[in-house]
């Protein structure tokens, strides 16, 4: 059965949150994945790496990695410096991964996010572009032993890909083994046609995957059509992590790039929000993989 996780954004407002803090509450409510932020373990020494892992692996957690990398790192750039900082950065990040552990890096890693296309820009000297950036970035990925997931993502966020079908395009063009999707449900449910036929055309090229309701709260809270979604990840014979990536509380610089401008919380807890989300993802995933 797939393991089950949750991005650490969900309890914090600001995307450099330290990740130790997230690690007994992910434990807590029940999960066996915390994703964290790519560029924080870049800026860590290799103490705090340790921490971090050592902390990580006594909870039995596993450690994937998030990132949207920010307009001067910019692999669609114009500007040839930009190119190189980004390029070099996920170097960086690939490094910083094959110290701490785990295998998955996925989000706008070839691109920047958020972005819109420019009116004297074309989307397709643009793709090209971030196609030989990331040719070139995950060289170093493919040599640290790690999967390079390139994140399809709405209209309102980017436009370099905003269907699997664009994604897919763009991974056979990098052609590297470690060239993976990442899929969202929240994304999915805006752009795609049909949600089982999305994950049936990525197949095998599906890397990782995010969980969410069409309004961003944590899975079951909503109308998701859960056991199509679940179903379809089982007949492409999906082996990866399932990632949670609610967002539910406005403020700060979290709230503010990802849109939150309404408190979707109330008076619930955050931790028991989150587990009772597990165990409704989990029950979910027995009945399709255990037919209980």
């Amino acid at each position: 059965m797939n393991p089950i996780g949750i991005h650490f954004g969900y309890w914090t407002q600001s995307w450099s949150s330290d990740p130790i803090q997230f690690v007994g509450r992910a434990q807590k409510c029940g999960f066996e994945v915390l994703e964290i932020n790519a560029p924080k373990i870049t800026r860590m020494s290799d103490k705090e790496r340790d921490t971090v892992k050592a902390a990580a692996e006594n909870a039995g957690l596993t450690l994937t990695y998030s990132i949207g990398l920010q307009g001067d790192m910019d692999l669609a750039s114009a500007d040839a410096a930009t190119r190189k900082r980004g390029i070099e950065f996920l170097q960086d990040v690939a490094r910083a991964m094959k110290y701490l552990g785990g295998t998955i890096m996925a989000g706008i890693n070839y691109s920047s996010w958020p972005r819109k296309l420019g009116p004297d820009e074309d989307k397709r000297v643009l793709t090209d572009r971030a196609v030989e950036g990331v040719r070139e970035a995950i060289k170093t990925a493919e040599d640290c032993g790690v999967i390079f997931c390139v994140e399809v993502v709405n209209r309102f966020e980017q436009f370099i890909m905003n269907t699997a079908a664009e994604g897919i395009s763009f991974a056979e063009r990098v052609n590297s083994p470690n060239c993976k999707l990442l899929l969202d449900t929240f994304h999915m449910n805006i752009e795609e046609d049909s949600l089982r036929g999305c994950l049936l055309e990525t197949g095998a090229r599906l890397g990782h995957f995010h969980l969410g309701e069409t309004n961003r709260r944590p899975p079951g809270r909503g109308r998701m059509p859960w056991l199509e979604i679940f179903g379809a990840l089982k007949e492409i014979n999906y082996q990866g992590a399932v990632v949670m990536e609610p967002f539910l509380v406005p403020g700060g610089e979290v709230g503010r790039d990802i849109s939150v401008y309404r408190d979707l919380l109330g008076s619930a807890d955050l931790d028991e929000e989150a587990a009772q989300s597990v165990r409704f993802v989990r029950s979910q995933l027995k009945s399709h993989y255990e037919n209980i």
